[in-house]
């Protein structure tokens, strides 16, 4: 058993307690300063909120800091992102047509505390909240236009226009910028695809007719005009052209006075 004289105690005022409150202030001091600092990755901004309210614009890539317990982070990607979206829509002839667009769109960086703000409080509500909602509108008002016949043969088209709609329906929030968009897997009734063939089939029938129509007009023409050309005077000199010296011949300049069409009379032996 210690006695009194053994045992160590540890007072307040003592070396022992101060040394403890030192290390107690350290590493409280370690503990805040490991909150206030964060690091943005880069493709991606944070936006930090102050008691919920945005504060500031969004923080860049790199080290950032912050005001420990007031302040949080909410980071937002502005890489660019593809996402697909499987749509059913109806045609102006009231057809279901299936397909997938694939849209490709970035979030604007400086435009990521405003997203916040208002319509997306974390980075995965952005396609849902922003980008899908106008894609869906853009699908739906384009194909209303259109006929499934049409669709079918200007699906090359109608994909550009679609994309430039749903570029425009965005631009009128000005979150992000649409990078490109792509519709592939176009699926329609299986009753349809006969009648979009002899459609497609008719039309180049049509065609081929149209230009075989062209080339005859434009050699009736021609001999229309080689005819109107071809008076006495350019037939005597077609035929000098042609003449090999041998054949006899009664010569007659035609337009001359006493003059006579050329007369072939035979040949020399």
């Amino acid at each position: 058993m210690q006695t009194p004289s053994q045992m160590r105690s540890v007072t307040p005022g003592g070396p022992e307690g101060g040394l403890v409150a030192i290390l107690g202030l350290v590493l409280a001091a370690l503990l805040l300063l490991a909150q206030a600092l964060f690091v943005v990755p880069a493709g991606e901004v944070a936006v930090v909120t102050t008691l919920g309210k945005v504060s500031g614009a969004p923080r860049q890539p790199g080290l950032n800091v912050k005001i420990p317990l007031v302040q949080q982070v909410w980071p937002f990607s502005i890489r660019t992102q593809v996402r697909p979206e499987n749509f059913a829509t109806l045609t102006k002839d009231l057809q279901v047509i299936e397909a997938t667009a694939t849209i490709k769109y970035a979030l604007r960086a400086d435009q990521a505390g405003r997203a916040y703000s208002t319509i997306a409080s974390s980075d995965r509500d952005v396609y849902p909240r922003i980008i899908q909602p106008s894609l869906l509108k853009a699908l739906k008002s384009v194909f209303s236009q259109y006929e499934l016949v049409t669709i079918a043969s200007e699906w090359n088209d109608i994909s550009t226009l679609v994309a430039e709609t749903v570029a425009d329906e965005l631009d009128q929030f000005d979150y992000v910028k649409v990078l490109g968009l792509d519709l592939t897997g176009l699926e329609i009734a299986e009753e349809y695809r006969a009648a979009i063939e002899q459609k497609q089939i008719a039309e180049q029938q049509l065609l081929r007719a149209q230009t075989e129509v062209k080339i005859a007009e434009q050699e009736a023409l021609r001999y229309d005009t080689l005819n109107k050309g071809l008076n006495e005077r350019v037939l005597y000199k077609l035929f000098l052209d042609k003449w090999d010296g041998m054949t006899q011949v009664v010569p007659g300049l035609p337009g001359t006075n006493g003059a006579m069409p050329s007369v072939i009379v035979g040949s020399k032996k």
